[in-house]
């Protein structure tokens, strides 16, 4: 049974994916109110897969989800009212292996904690759309290079800037005239060189370094 650990200042909030996610019969092991709470729960629980509100005072949601992942193997997925803002960006940097809105539908929210807790990202492509098209609008940045990218062939590099692009590894194969199986190398490579988790963080390590 999945486990999952409720975090966000809201009540209502709280009791609404208490019963969303018991009727889909996973343990809700803890709730709590806040991002120090959070962690102590995280702590003391062990949870699978950890809900993080992104805006709750004291200490807030990214600062709660950098120290849970930092010391578990806890999957957090970020909650927020915004499909795309720079709490999302930094949650994605702090280790959240994506992001939820507030008003998805049931079936979304249980769809995405049964995939973080086996391991797989819970950014829907639509949304790493919008992710992109919110990079795009930005002023450019000045480049910087995250650890382990010295490390990456040249290859890697453009496998990499396609992703930032949010291109599949179908378009990145057939762009670069290779096959699946050799995408799907350069991608766990790029991960582990890069300490990536999800191509959610991809994306955002391809435009910190100014691939995209």
């Amino acid at each position: 049974m999945t486990r999952v650990l409720l975090v966000d200042d809201q009540d209502l909030v709280r009791q609404g994916l208490r019963l969303i996610l018991e009727l889909a019969g996973m343990e809700v092991v803890a709730e709590a109110r806040d991002g120090e709470e959070g962690v102590a729960a995280a702590v003391a629980c062990m949870p699978d897969v950890v809900l993080m509100d992104l805006r709750m005072p004291g200490v807030d949601g990214i600062e709660a989800t950098r120290r849970i992942t930092a010391t578990q193997a806890a999957r957090v997925i970020a909650l927020t009212t915004f499909d795309v803002d720079e709490h999302v960006v930094e949650a994605l940097r702090a280790g959240a292996v994506g992001f939820l809105l507030k008003d998805a539908t049931a079936g979304a929210l249980v769809d995405a904690v049964r995939r973080a807790a086996a391991g797989e990202p819970v950014v829907a492509p639509a949304v790493l759309e919008r992710l992109m098209a919110n990079f795009a609008t930005r002023p450019p940045v000045t480049a910087v290079a995250p650890p382990g990218f010295a490390d990456l062939s040249e290859r890697e590099r453009e496998v990499l800037a396609m992703i930032g692009a949010g291109r599949s590894n179908a378009e990145i194969a057939a762009a670069l005239v290779i096959s699946m199986a050799t995408v799907k190398t350069h991608v766990r490579h790029i991960f582990a060189k890069l300490d990536l988790r999800d191509r959610a963080q991809a994306v955002v390590v391809a435009r910190e370094a100014g691939l995209s």
